[in-house]
């Protein structure tokens, strides 16, 4: 892993395409950089359609990609916290278990592209390069990512409306409210941060969302790099003038001493 300086001032990142400062953060260096995995990583992953075409063309596709998921998921021992199938993509929020996330999601875009092409006579690609997959730390941002992958189906106007989405099965919301069964999702792991009680813990999640349908998020949830893990351009600006060292990299969304700490165990592993 290669980490090169920022120069004292803000200027374009060819490499990145944001802004980078130096004398204050370090970053990852590399044209395609390799995955960071470890047993309990939390990773928010996103597939996309090629093209941004559709991958499910009804609800048997969907059902299809659901059973394959929930069974390489069971199979691994990866816990899922949060999930949701759009008409061109899905968002995961998956912990690392007895498997590594790569060998995880190979298993289940191999499988789905080959049912989803013999299913629907096509050729050729249907996921748009690999998948996403960014490492958060789970302390700063669980519950946040669990809401906002929760609400992409409202927000992509997928249902109209929060009472619709407690209906929509293709959705890990409805899961945790009871409107279905998913054994493989981690119901308790996500209530109980919520509430003591289930009645309590429902409640507290409930209204955790709905403060969250007005909130714009932008692009933050859907990768790392230094901008995201200080909190924007603005307190890039500060730490750099205060002479900060700041750690970013863009496979990892967490503040400077999270990225130091992963970068650091990712250096120990490959070395």
């Amino acid at each position: 892993m290669v980490f090169s300086k920022s120069v004292p001032k803000l200027r374009a990142s060819p490499n990145y395409g944001i802004a980078e400062t130096t004398m204050v953060c370090y970053v990852a260096n590399m044209p395609r950089q390799a995955r960071i995995d470890y047993p309990g990583a939390l990773h928010h992953i996103m597939v996309r359609g090629i093209e941004r075409r559709v991958i499910f063309v009804d609800d048997v596709d969907r059902k299809v990609f659901v059973e394959r998921l929930g069974a390489a998921l069971e199979e691994s021992g990866t816990p899922c916290y949060a999930w949701a199938l759009m008409p061109n993509h899905v968002h995961l929020l998956l912990m690392t278990g007895a498997k590594s996330i790569g060998r995880v999601m190979q298993s289940v875009l191999t499988s789905y592209a080959l049912y989803f092409n013999k299913h629907h006579k096509r050729e050729g690609y249907l996921f748009q390069n690999r998948y996403k997959s960014i490492l958060c730390n789970k302390d700063e941002y669980f519950k946040e990512l669990i809401r906002y992958i929760h609400l992409n189906p409202l927000r992509g106007k997928v249902v109209k409306s929060l009472a619709a989405l407690a209906e929509y099965p293709w959705c890990g919301h409805s899961v945790l409210l009871g409107k279905q069964d998913i054994p493989w999702q981690d119901k308790d792991g996500i209530l109980g941060q919520f509430g003591s009680t289930k009645a309590k813990a429902v409640e507290g999640y409930l209204r955790f969302i709905e403060y969250g349908v007005n909130k714009d998020y932008g692009d933050k949830f859907e990768g790392g790099g230094i901008v995201r893990s200080l909190g924007g351009l603005l307190e890039l600006d500060r730490a750099r003038r205060k002479g900060n060292f700041v750690y970013g990299d863009a496979r990892i969304l967490g503040d400077s001493s999270f990225v130091e700490e992963v970068l650091r165990y990712s250096e120990e592993q490959e070395s």
